[in-house]
């Protein structure tokens, strides 16, 4: 009897250790910089990089933040118009949809750590999820009567979201376009005008090198780099960037390597695109930078532990937009398309542009597709800028034909070029082997809802 107690209370101590120990090592891999161990099953493409930032995404009991979809990618639905908003499906009038699928919230469509549920765009639910809403539309356009049932996607078709290159009235209105447009050239970036005129204590006068405020020595290569910059031109000093406040706030410091915040005090726009794309996600949620050992696509061996932050493309001084262009970009990725960018038109074009062959604009570098400029209003400002995230308009790809595409080529060609996935690997090196017939149908259909119209009367006019 002695015995058996003994071993109970032993073997209840045993657990009681266990439990303990389990408790603290959970605790401390839950306070420490690698959560991986919660991870219940791997993450999307879109998320992996903040995976380990569970409050990002998750309340503390570990329900999902449905706030926390639309802080990240509110703005973007916006601007697209978004074809699903949540507002239509809260509206009583369409309350019966409500029934056939939950479009009033982000994680029906897109659930996290169900990677075998996972399709293109993180979305999670079966392919058929169109037809349930739309099956009237088999009827009311006989022309849609053969296609399958998962088919609504299709690439140049529709999108649940973005559909701002596919609406019908933008397919008729330039389903004429030739291949190629002339002039067919980027738009040009404006930011010292625009800082002029709505920031202009920010442009100071053009700084020469003997004027740099950095502590002594200083490298005479790298004043060299400032001083042939816009940065010295618009009066940019030493201590612009790196005197920073302190982290408690109790004054400023010298900072040998400034990050991203010094960059945002001019570049507000272009910093808040960075820290949204996957290139700077990470330091947004305060994770570290990213480098392209964790990267899920094809990246160089060389590069591997190269951390990304503005001078990562940019430069620590010089700032050369050129370089950051393309350069910058081929030094990390090894996919197929970007290795097949020097063998291709666009590049052809962008060598031409650099030799002075041809006029500003006209070349096609990484950055032209990748980083697109846009126009911004700021009250009375127009201002032409970079977009620095650089996912903004990759998926589904129909989101890059009005940022950046049809500013050279048709509409058509555009569609039918992004649809065809051989092509992108070969980087445009050719025409399109596939043809979308949205335009098609879009230009059949406007034809045989016109109505005649009878000629006026016009005998008694003067």
């Amino acid at each position: 009897m002695v015995l058996n107690r003994w071993s109970t209370i032993a073997f209840a101590a045993a657990g009681l250790l266990v439990l303990l120990g389990s408790a603290g090592y959970l605790t401390a891999r839950f306070n420490s910089a690698d959560r991986s161990v919660f991870l219940p099953a791997a993450t999307t493409h879109g998320h992996y990089q903040i995976e380990l930032a569970c409050s990002a995404c998750h309340d503390v009991g570990n329900g999902v933040k449905e706030q926390a979809c639309i802080d990240c990618h509110g703005a973007e639905l916006k601007a697209a118009n978004d074809s699903h908003p949540m507002a239509k499906f809260t509206d009583p009038r369409n309350a019966d949809r409500l029934q056939l699928i939950r479009a009033d919230r982000c994680i029906t469509c897109h659930r996290e750590h169900q990677p075998a549920l996972t399709r293109a765009m993180g979305v999670t639910m079966p392919q058929d999820y169109c037809y349930h809403c739309h099956v009237q539309t088999l009827t009311d356009r006989p022309s849609h009567k053969e296609f399958a049932f998962d088919s609504c996607a299709t690439a140049g078709c529709h999108n649940y979201h973005d559909n701002t290159a596919l609406y019908e009235s933008f397919l008729v209105k330039h389903g004429a376009e030739p291949d190629m447009k002339s002039p067919a050239a980027r738009p040009t970036r404006n930011l010292r005008e625009a800082l002029l005129a709505g920031r202009p204590k920010l442009i100071q006068p053009a700084l020469d090198a003997d004027a740099a405020d950095a502590p002594a020595p200083v490298s005479p290569g790298i004043l060299s780099e400032w001083h042939s910059t816009a940065h010295a031109r618009a009066g940019v000093n030493c201590s612009d960037c790196h005197l920073l406040a302190t982290k408690n706030g109790s004054g400023k410091e010298w900072q040998e390597r400034p990050g991203h915040a010094a960059c945002a005090a001019c570049h507000r726009a272009e910093t808040a695109g960075f820290l949204a794309g996957h290139h700077g996600m990470r330091l947004a949620q305060d994770l570290g930078p990213m480098t392209p050992a964790m990267a899920r696509l094809p990246m160089r061996d060389e590069a591997a532990h190269a951390e990304l932050t503005c001078s990562s493309c940019h430069g620590a001084h010089e700032f050369d937009t050129r370089t950051a262009a393309v350069d910058a970009c081929v030094k990390c990725h090894d996919d197929e398309h970007t290795r097949n960018y020097a063998a291709s038109p666009h590049a052809a074009l962008w060598q031409a542009e650099l030799a002075g062959r041809a006029p500003p604009g006209s070349g096609v570098s990484c950055a032209t597709c990748h980083l697109p400029r846009e126009t911004q209003r700021d009250g009375d400002v127009i201002r032409v800028l970079v977009q620095h995230n650089q996912n903004n308009n990759l998926r589904p790809n129909e989101k890059m034909i009005r940022s950046v595409c049809h500013d050279c080529h048709g509409l058509g060609f555009a569609i039918d070029a992004l649809a065809d996935p051989a092509l992108i690997r070969k980087n445009f090196n050719g025409r399109p082997a596939t043809h979308v017939e949205s335009i098609d149908l879009a230009l059949r259909r406007q034809l045989e809802n016109k109505k005649p119209t009878t000629k006026p009367n016009t005998e008694n006019e003067p």
